[in-house]
């Protein structure tokens, strides 16, 4: 479990580094010429066009590994919310679903470029399409051969609390500078509550290895709540145990879109994607899909 453990640090890492930009969509873009973006030459793996995945029938989705509820493996079984949005896609492209489990790098940049439009330099090659990119227009800006699409969700910052602990209201996370909390470690909760009041708080702030070991603390009475995603709260939640989002006051964005990034060659596949997630949005299947997981479904602006 360890190495699942990295894998969700390192990526809300990544996840803090993309989320700290903001800003209009056109002022973002015509302010990011492109020999200031990350990359402008062509790249030497571009993977495959909309029409060779019908041709050969099968789709390559990158997801990260060790990443319940999202995507993980399990006796042998991929599964999580964006494997079966990823099977979704596939099916209605009439291709068949080859997921692939990537390792999250350091940053959210090295991502893309492993798996979006360069490629892994030793062995490495670019997937189709990559899951749970979190999307920001001016992060997206700073891309040339990047394609983000398909918005299918939210993420939101949430706490968890003991309804015991505070049985007339909600905490705030003003209150975690008296009352101990937990994070994991490492994570964007874990940097907002140590700044929040320059440090103030760090005794209270119990920095665990992952999510789940920290829902467990809170079970049993060690902390009396818990800052993460509301997606890796929701379906850890026991009995005597309440979620809420509050106001995060000072932090940029405590939510976030989640897109699919993919080649910008291969755009008439985006286009289709985008239609698909916006199809299943509609009709229920993405809500269902959230439900069957025991998450909350948070509908994006699209």
């Amino acid at each position: 479990m360890a190495r699942a453990h990295e894998s969700l640090r390192v990526l809300a890492a990544s996840l803090a580094a993309a989320l700290v930009l903001s800003g209009p969509a056109l002022a973002a873009c015509a302010d990011t010429p492109p020999e200031q973006r990350l990359q402008n030459t062509f790249p030497t793996d571009i993977g495959r066009s909309l029409d060779q995945i019908r041709e050969d029938g099968w789709i390559e989705v990158a997801l990260y590994e060790d990443f319940a509820p999202w995507s993980w493996e399990q006796d042998g079984k991929i599964q999580g919310i964006d494997v079966d949005i990823a099977r979704l896609i596939a099916d209605d492209l009439g291709v068949e679903l080859r997921p692939r489990l990537v390792q999250a790098s350091e940053t959210l940049d090295a991502d893309l470029l492993n798996y979006v439009y360069r490629g892994a330099v030793v062995g490495g090659h670019v997937s189709n399409l990559f899951m749970h990119a979190p999307y920001d227009v001016e992060y997206a800006c700073r891309f040339d051969q990047v394609v983000f699409t398909g918005i299918y969700a939210e993420e939101h910052l949430a706490i968890a609390y003991s309804a015991k602990a505070y049985p007339e209201k909600p905490p705030v996370p003003a209150v975690f500078r008296y009352d101990p909390v937990a994070v994991e470690n490492d994570s964007i909760s874990d940097f907002y509550l140590t700044g929040l009041s320059q440090g103030a708080t760090n005794d209270k702030i119990h920095r665990l290895p992952n999510i789940q070991a920290a829902m467990e603390a809170l079970a049993a009475g060690e902390v009396m709540a818990v800052m993460a995603p509301r997606s890796q709260i929701d379906p850890l939640l026991t009995e005597g145990i309440e979620v809420h989002e509050p106001p995060f006051v000072g932090l940029a964005k405590s939510k976030w879109p989640l897109a699919i990034a993919l080649s910008f060659q291969h755009r008439p596949l985006g286009y289709e994607v985008d239609d698909i997630i916006d199809a299943a949005i509609a009709d229920g299947r993405i809500p269902a899909i959230f439900e069957a997981h025991k998450v909350t479904f948070h509908p994006p602006e699209r």
